[in-house]
């Protein structure tokens, strides 16, 4: 076989289709330049490892200077990548961008998470990056993980990740829940989406009435994909046995008072300023995830 021009001839075809069947050239491309990576390997196989030098020096003058040595060596990666059978099912179902962003990753249960993230909220190229570089897969609880690799069954809490990231916008000093309260409504959206997945917004100080006293939940979500209603408490200190039994009130009155027959029962999530994992784990309740939060600054933090 003439490696060079099997690739050569691959790299063409994929320049005249992506120019004539656009509702479907990005899948093109994604399958050509997993066979061209397919081929580059077994050529440095055959030639010795260089033949990526000697192709792209070529291709550049031949067909056209986006087609470099890191071009090249990306290709090989990603059939290197994908040619397991465990991920190769997913090689079509996302962007070469996307894919871009994803091949440094040499962690195989980490890889399938950011690709099944970004295929299951339908995440942009810039959203996936931001995704990785917040750490999002590592701040995941090791049970979580567990889950994940012998694919078990997943609640709303387990992808709540630990320690939540809150954008401080302006860097401002936070003693008080109603100053963290405050810094996280200026930007709900990006709170909900660093929870995990299909949160939305129901109601923030969300005014319920127990006997004849008033009390407030710091804040109200649901989460379509569970079909549940979250209950959000707020700390800024140290975890304590108490928290435990506030959120178990609020979460109790709402199955009684608010939630739908259809609806699952509903499930806590305590932020505080610092863990204790030793009263944690024999205080805590199977529905709530405790997590801790860390403020970062609204420039190295983007959702």
């Amino acid at each position: 076989m003439n490696y060079y021009n099997e690739i050569k001839n691959k790299i063409i075809d994929n320049e005249v289709y992506s120019k004539v069947k656009d509702y479907s050239k990005e899948r093109y491309k994604v399958i050509t330049y997993f066979e061209i990576g397919k081929l580059l390997t077994e050529a440095g196989g055959k030639y010795g490892d260089n033949i990526i030098d000697e192709y792209s020096k070529k291709l550049v003058i031949e067909v056209g200077k986006k087609y470099n040595r890191r071009t090249l060596f990306r290709m090989k990666q990603f059939y290197n990548m994908f040619k397991d059978e465990k991920v190769s099912p997913l090689a079509t179902q996302l962007t070469w961008s996307h894919y871009s962003e994803l091949l440094s990753i040499k962690d195989i249960n980490k890889l399938m998470y950011y690709i099944n993230i970004a295929i299951n909220n339908n995440l942009s190229k810039r959203e996936l990056r931001e995704r990785i570089k917040s750490n999002e897969y590592e701040r995941l609880p090791i049970e979580t993980k567990n889950k994940l690799i012998l694919e078990d069954k997943i609640e709303v809490k387990d992808l709540v990740p630990n320690p939540i990231l809150i954008k401080n916008r302006n860097n401002i000093e936070i003693a008080t829940e109603k100053a963290l309260h405050n810094l996280i409504l200026e930007d709900i959206e990006s709170f909900m989406k660093g929870l995990g997945n299909s949160f939305s917004f129901i109601g923030s100080e969300y005014k319920i009435k127990i006997g004849d006293r008033n009390h407030y939940i710091d804040l109200l979500l649901f989460n379509i994909k569970y079909n549940c209603y979250v209950v959000i408490e707020l700390k800024v200190t140290e975890f304590k046995v108490e928290y435990i039994a506030q959120v178990q009130k609020y979460m109790n009155y709402i199955d009684k008072n608010v939630k739908e027959i259809s609806n699952n029962n509903t499930v806590g999530i305590l932020i505080c300023k610092r863990e204790n994992k030793f009263v944690i784990e024999y205080c805590s309740d199977d529905r709530i995830a405790v997590r801790k939060y860390e403020l970062v600054q609204y420039n190295n933090y983007r959702m």
